[in-house]
């Protein structure tokens, strides 16, 4: 694989964004070579490839290139002809020739301004004649500036410092779903086209199929975020992806949190006499439920445990309730009204 990038920051293959920039931070800091004047040389070489490997793995596309081909296949070795790239979107063709990605490292000394603000831990430029120094910064000691409040958000004179690149705002999708996929959970694959950027700043389209989960329970308006896969500009931090949950409408059932309701509609002897419920569950059981309790108009069988699985604990689920329409006659004879009267009379 070459250089290992991952052992360079001392983080684990599985970091976040958050672990590769706090490692970055640190190291980058005890490498600068204006800290290291003694050792200069040594000190630029680690600062360089410190910066290179922060590069690769903060950049979702470049590190999913190096994770699979190693530092070769991330600058520019073309892969054996049958290893294709994660999601058939991390090689594309180039003028270059097939299924070669270019890259060409930024300057460590960019990268480290666009992290920490300023070019240089000791008040000059990086590398030629702005070393030494007097280990002041704006009137700050260098223990100040560097020790406890490294991660500041003040820099010289008590400015505050540079951000780096904004951060383009979020591009949002509905993702619909249908009451049974909610209940079951399932998986989606999601097809997406954007363009990402090489070192030069040239900007080239690719394809990615990006996979969701859903699990059982999610409800309408659940966000699942792909961090950064928006398109590339320049001095610009690519959007974040999201997709939020929708909900299909069920010929059936509605969805009240994690209860499910129903509407049955019974003739009033029903009602009166006695009904046995007859109904198919989203995961495709059948339920017979005697009702021997005379439903009135408002009234609702509750059966616990047949609703939505709640998300935390898919192994509970809410209750399922019936309601009801009950079909009153529109007329009746004067045997029926006498029969009723008989029947139903104090």
């Amino acid at each position: 694989m070459g250089v290992d990038y991952y052992k360079l920051l001392q983080v684990d293959k599985s970091a976040t964004d958050d672990e590769l920039k706090k490692a970055y931070r640190k190291l980058a800091m005890k490498w600068h070579p204006d800290k290291n004047p003694t050792n200069k040389k040594e000190a630029e070489t680690k600062f360089k490839q410190i910066s290179e490997a922060y590069e690769v793995l903060s950049d979702p596309q470049k590190r999913a290139i190096y994770d699979q081909y190693g530092e070769e296949g991330l600058k520019g070795q073309v892969p054996p002809p049958d290893a294709g790239g994660p999601g058939g979107a991390t090689y594309f063709q180039t003028g270059d020739g097939p299924n070669v990605f270019r890259f060409n490292p930024r300057n460590a000394n960019d990268i480290f301004a666009e992290i920490f603000g300023f070019s240089s831990p000791m008040g000059g430029g990086m590398g030629g004649g702005g070393g030494g120094g007097s280990g002041m910064r704006g009137g700050r000691s260098f223990g100040g500036m560097f020790g406890d409040d490294i991660f500041s958000s003040f820099g010289e004179g008590g400015r505050p410092m540079s951000q780096g690149p904004r951060k383009a705002p979020p591009l949002e999708r509905k993702l619909p779903c249908t009451l049974e996929e909610l209940y079951r959970g399932t998986t989606k694959k999601m097809k997406i086209s954007r363009e990402i950027a090489d070192a030069s700043g040239r900007t080239l389209p690719v394809e990615e199929i990006l996979t969701i989960e859903v699990k059982p329970g999610w409800k309408k308006g659940t966000k699942i975020t792909f961090p950064e896969k928006g398109n590339e500009h320049p001095n610009e931090v690519p959007a974040d992806l999201v997709f939020i949950i929708d909900e299909k409408p069920h010929s059936l059932f509605t969805r009240d949190g994690n209860d499910l309701v129903v509407t049955q509609r019974i003739s009033l002897a029903e009602a009166l006499a006695g009904y046995t419920l007859h109904l198919t569950t989203l995961d495709g059981r059948t339920l017979n439920i005697p009702i021997n309790s005379v439903i009135h108009p408002t009234y609702e069988e509750i059966i616990p445990r047949e609703g939505m699985p709640i998300p935390k604990d898919p192994s509970k689920k809410g209750n399922l309730r019936v309601k009801f329409d009950i079909r009153f006659p529109t007329r009746l004879t004067s045997d029926q009204k006498a029969g009723i009267k008989k029947l139903l009379g104090p």
